[in-house]
Parts: structure tokens; sequence; C-alpha cells
């Protein structure tokens, strides 16, 4: 800054003011104050020289105000800057773990609860929302896995019964049976049978609720699924008078558990057999990523179709959704997504469309 020209400048104003207290002016001639037409008046020469150095001195104090303005703006917005900088990193430091917290909450599901966010470092409230969050993944873990032990079990203790039922029915009622017992004995051996079904109903949508299991998931052509059960339900519609046509462009690998896969494609053509008319006929599709299936038969309120997806409920006196509901239940487990429209004409068309590999 001493070579700056403002700071030479009051450093010699400041020099002459000092030089002029400390040595005493000479007092001078007075000058004369006559004048005439021809010379002008003149103003004394300590006169002069004060109002210069008030010049000077002004033009001084504005230079370095200005330079003063100048250099605090500056200074202020490198303050700013800097301070902006460092609450950015200091934030981004804090928050680092963040992107990786949320990478692992979206990778978590019903398959995925065994993973933990596991988040280290200081004991803040970064840290204890992780501890808490793991806290709830370990309940919900627990919770799902007495699900699936109480799904196992139940599967084991509702369907012994009805097959130590069955077995007395067709055994301590052999023939030959007086007149009359031989009807009971059908009807008790169709009602065993109807339960037996609607037990393994409710299970297998209680097991297909509660998701997949990495170790049953598979790679599995659900082409083969769909000849399997048009194999399975032929002499079903053949009794029907029902024509079932399969058509299928190619293999159509999905992903997943092949039993859940098999009851889905099951039960969609069971149904479109079930309920359609005499000499009807049943189309089954698959076109890409999508199961199509078709069927002739009452017409269906538009409405109502929505409703075929729902556990318990009817769309009319005779159809029910129970089967349905399965579908939808599978269908979701295997992040598939499952529409149904009316067929002009009258019955039904179910599309499943996978969205996964």
């Amino acid at each position: 800054m001493s070579g700056c020209p403002v700071v030479r400048v009051v450093a010699s104003v400041c020099d002459r003011a000092a030089t002029e207290d400390v040595c005493p002016r000479v007092p001078t001639a007075p000058t004369s104050v006559t004048s005439t037409s021809s010379s002008p008046l003149r103003l004394p020469a300590d006169a002069i020289g004060l109002r210069l150095t008030d010049r000077t001195v002004r033009v001084v104090q504005d230079t370095v105000l200005q330079q003063l303005l100048l250099w605090s703006g500056i200074e202020l917005a490198l303050i700013a800057l800097l301070t902006g900088f460092m609450g950015w990193c200091l934030a981004g430091r804090a928050l680092a773990p963040v992107p990786a917290m949320t990478d692992i909450a979206r990778r978590i599901s019903e398959q995925h609860l065994h993973e933990r966010l596991a988040l280290t470092g200081p004991d803040d409230e970064l840290h204890r929302l992780a501890s808490t969050f793991d806290s709830m993944l370990d309940r919900l873990e627990k919770s799902f896995e007495s699900q699936r032990r109480f799904v196992a079990n139940a599967s084991h203790e509702l369907r012994t019964p009805l097959a130590v039922q069955r077995t007395i029915l067709e055994v301590g009622l052999a023939d030959p049976l007086p007149e009359g017992l031989a009807d009971i004995r059908q009807d008790l051996l169709a009602m065993n049978r109807d339960t037996e079904k609607l037990i393994a109903s409710l299970l297998l949508l209680a097991r297909s609720d509660l998701g997949l299991d990495e170790d049953e998931t598979e790679e599995s052509d659900l082409r083969d699924a769909a000849h399997q059960a048009v194999g399975k339900l032929l002499p079903q519609a053949e009794e029907k008078k029902v024509s079932l046509e399969l058509a299928a462009e190619g293999p159509m690998p999905v992903i997943g558990d092949p039993v859940l896969l098999l009851h889905l494609v099951t039960n969609l053509v069971d149904n479109a057999v079930r309920y359609n008319r005499p000499g009807g006929t049943v189309w089954v599709r698959l076109t890409g990523r999508t199961l199509t299936i078709t069927n002739t038969g009452t017409p269906v309120d538009p409405d109502r179709a929505d409703g075929l997806f729902e556990p318990f409920r009817r769309l009319g006196q005779e159809r029910t959704s129970t089967s349905a509901s399965i579908v939808a239940s599978i269908a979701q487990a295997h992040a598939a997504r499952v529409t149904a429209r009316p067929r002009q004409g009258g019955g039904l068309t179910v599309s499943v469309t996978f969205t996964g590999t």
C-alpha cells in the first residue's frame, strides 16, 4: 500500500502540514490592493495554497473511500463464496450415506427383508434413523417368516383330516350299500373334494400374498405351463363340449415360481371352460410378454369386470372370483398386471402382462 498514489498524496499533504506547524511562516510584505483599470486584483499566495490543499484532501478522501468500498465488497464476496463452499462440503460429507441408504431402501422388499442399512459412523441423527429402520426391518422379517411357517403348517394340518375323511367315506361306505346311501356317499365325497379344493385355494392365496422366496424362483417357460394347463383341462372341456385353442408365438421365459405360474394359467383356463356355454370356445394366446385367455359365454357387465379379481366376490349368480383373486395375487407376486374386459357377444378376455424378465 505504500506505493499507492493515494497514500503518497496523503503523505505529502501531511508532511506539508507538519512543516508549516513547525516552521513559522515569515510575514511577507503586504501586496498592494490598489488596482487600476489596467491591472487585475491578485489574491494572496497562501490563500491559493489553502484552496488547493483543501481540494486535494477532498479528492484523496473520496478516492480512499471508493477504494475502501471496492475492496470491502470484493472481500465480502470472497468470504461469502468461501463460506458457501465450506458449507457445501460439510453438508455433502454429513449427507454422504443418504444415497446408499436410498438405494438399499428401494431394493428391500418382501424377498429382500434380510438386507439392512448397517450405517456406520458417528452417533448422530442420521445414524439413529438408520438404526430405527433396521429394527423395523427385523420385525417385518420375523412377521413374514411367521406367516410362511403358518401357511406351511396349515397346509399340512388342514389337508390331512380331509384326506382321512375321504378315505373313510370311500372305504367305510363301499359297495354294496343300502338304497339311498350311495347318493349320500357321492354327496359327501363331492363336499369333501370341494372343501379340500377351497382350502388349497386359500393356502395358495396366502402363499402368493407373502411374495416369492428366492430359493423357489427360477426361469421357466410360460408356454410349457399353458400346454400343461390345456392338457389337464381338456377332458373337462370335452365333457362340456367346449373347444380349446392354444397359440404361442414362441417361448415366454418368466422368472418366478413354476408351481404358482402353473396355477395361474390353470385357474384362468379352468374359469374360461367352466363359465362357458355348450359348444363354446376358449382361446389361449401367448404374444410377446402377454398371456391372453378369451372365452365365449354369458355377457358380463363392464362395470363389474374389475370385481372379478376381488376375493369372495360374485359376478352374477354363478360366476365366482375365488380363483380369479388367486390369479391376481400370483400375478402381483411376479410383477405382472392383470386386466379383464368383456368380450363382444358374451364372454370375457383376461390378459396377464409380465413386466419383468
